[in-house]
């Protein structure tokens, strides 16, 4: 089998999609999808979205440094690819994609109720990086959807159906394979 060299470019497949909601300091709200975000930090709990400045929505991300991550579903599938084709100032995504509005906890930026998992996020700081902007942030609070808790407060997110995007194309995640050190565990 041969592979085959490319020019330089982002491989990195597939990414967790999100559906990221802001709003600027005069309350006007929007929820633009990103497939560049991801965990940076765990103590204190941070992560990143890359932004192109032309979108709609950076202006108010950059205003207000705020910004709530809603993972997406299955469910949420649609709602998640017309978020990130149509922009906000031509349309209501929220009104479009029958998407609720929940007051969030501490930013001033509303979480989608329909979503398993709701991330607050304070901007601490903001890195020029040629076509996109990448947002630092810290996490400041979590909402998770407690139809998805067992008996022992342990989350099951794959009950909800989470999504991955890939290359252009949304996916479903598929079958567990393991749990993180089965491959070190003993045979009882």
């Amino acid at each position: 089998m041969a592979k085959v060299t490319w020019k330089p470019g982002n491989m990195l497949y597939p990414l967790p999609v999100v559906l990221v909601s802001c709003a600027d300091k005069s309350g006007r709200d929007n929820i633009l999808t990103v497939a560049w975000a991801g965990t940076t930090c765990s103590d204190p709990p941070m992560l990143s979205i890359s932004v192109r400045p032309e979108r709609y929505s950076y202006h108010m991300i950059e205003e207000t440094g705020q910004f709530v991550i809603n993972l997406t579903t299955e469910k949420l599938a649609y709602a998640t690819d017309y978020c990130g084709v149509r922009s906000g100032k031509d349309v209501d995504k929220w009104r479009e994609m029958h998407l609720t509005r929940e007051n969030a906890d501490v930013v001033e930026v509303p979480l989608i109720r329909e979503s398993p998992v709701n991330i607050e996020c304070r901007v601490v700081e903001k890195r020029e990086l040629g076509s996109h902007v990448m947002f630092q942030a810290e996490v400041v609070a979590v909402h998770a959807e407690d139809a998805y808790l067992d008996k022992n407060n342990r989350f099951h997110l794959e009950e909800a159906k989470p999504i991955v995007y890939s290359h252009g194309i949304y996916y479903s995640l598929g079958e567990k394979l393991g749990t993180f050190g089965y491959s070190v565990k003993k045979d009882k």
